[in-house]
């Protein structure tokens, strides 16, 4: 019924992939502007925003890379694959999970200028870590 190929399949897991890395470099450019905004100092705001991107960058070298072609792997191996099948329902899950965090520990920040930068490190080191591990979708 809702059978599709390989292909269709990975494009659909790269494109959730680079959803996320905007939604994240969004959110997280907000945190870092309102903390700005909240009377932190801009260099502590620089540094931080550093320290978001090295984070992502080891992220992605020692998990996000290997998570990506365990899940490129797989779906070649899908005998007949369905639409619904470009992540595992776990994956969405800890989506899920991982929104609702994100959510609730921005939320719980607001007014303070250390906390919205700490939570600005940590979408913006997985913002950077899902688009340094992007490559995975584009290699033969």
């Amino acid at each position: 019924m809702l059978n599709t190929s390989s292909l269709t399949l990975k494009r659909l897991a790269a494109l959730v992939w680079y959803i996320g890395v905007v939604v994240l470099l969004i959110k997280s450019t907000g945190l870092f502007l309102e903390a700005a905004r909240s009377g932190a100092d801009p260099l502590w705001v620089m540094l931080a925003i550093l320290c978001g991107v090295v984070i992502g960058w080891i992220k992605a070298k020692y998990l996000f890379i290997k998570v990506c072609n365990r899940n490129l792997k797989r779906i070649d191996a899908l005998k007949q694959p369905m639409l619904w099948q470009f992540y595992r329902m776990r994956f969405f899950v800890f989506l899920a999970l991982m929104v609702s965090l994100g959510a609730y520990l921005s939320k719980w920040a607001q007014g303070d200028p250390q906390m919205l930068i700490a939570v600005a490190v940590v979408e913006l080191s997985i913002a950077t870590a899902l688009f340094v591990s992007s490559h995975c979708f584009w290699r033969g």
